[in-house]
C-alpha cells in the first residue's frame, strides 16, 4: 500500500522560508513522477511543482517559479519542496502527489503535463498546512 506523508509545514512571516517533505513507501516498482498541489481556503486545488523518477524533468506552476525548488534524495523516496520568499498568497495547505508506473507510456510534456490538469494523480498524501502570516 503506497503512503505519501508529508512533513514541514507551518506559520512563516513574509518573506520567510520552509521546506516541506514527503516520505513515499509502499512503491512495488517506480513511480513516474511526484510533486505538489496545494489548496487555499475557498479555491480549488492546483499543481505547484513535479518532478520525474526517470525523466527528471520538473514542473513549476508559474506563481512560484523562482521561488520554489523541487527535489528528491538519491533513493527518490523523499521530495522536497524548498519554498523562499514566501508570501500571504501561498497560505494553503500542501498535498504530495505521486503518479504510479506507467509503464512504456511516453508522456511528452513531462510530470507537468500531468500534473498541471490534475490528471492521472494515482496516490495523495494527507496535506501539511502553510500559513504565511505577520
Amino acid at each position: 500500500q503506497v503512503q505519501l506523508v508529508e512533513s514541514g509545514g507551518g506559520l512563516v512571516q513574509p518573506g520567510g522560508s520552509l521546506r516541506l517533505s514527503c516520505t513515499a513507501s509502499g512503491f512495488t516498482s517506480a513511480y513516474y513522477a511526484i510533486g505538489w498541489f496545494r489548496q487555499a481556503p475557498g479555491k480549488e486545488r492546483e499543481a505547484v511543482s513535479c518532478i520525474g523518477q526517470s525523466d527528471t524533468r520538473t514542473y513549476y506552476a508559474d506563481s512560484v517559479k523562482g521561488r520554489f525548488t523541487i527535489s528528491t534524495d538519491d533513493s527518490r523516496n523523499t521530495a522536497y519542496l524548498q519554498m523562499n520568499s514566501l508570501t500571504p498568497e501561498d497560505t494553503a495547505v500542501y498535498y504530495c502527489a505521486a503518479v504510479g508506473n506507467l509503464g512504456t507510456t511516453v508522456i511528452v510534456a513531462g510530470c507537468g503535463g500531468l500534473f498541471a490538469a490534475n490528471y492521472r494523480i494515482d496516490y495523495w498524501g494527507e496535506g501539511t498546512p502553510v500559513t504565511v502570516s505577520s
